[in-house]
């Protein structure tokens, strides 16, 4: 289900340089912290639920 999240706010934060260029800074903001959970997920082995 992480992944899944990932992938939409990477879609969406690519959508967000052309098409929503408001939210692109808060999409951008979002994306960044989802790469930083997957990372700490991934350093720390644990395994979802």
């Amino acid at each position: 289900m992480l992944w899944t999240i990932a992938v939409v706010l990477f879609i969406l934060w690519i959508l967000g340089f052309g098409v929503f260029h408001v939210a692109g800074g808060l999409i951008h903001l979002l994306l960044v912290i989802a790469v930083i959970v997957i990372a700490v997920r991934l350093l720390t082995g644990r395994r979802p639920i």
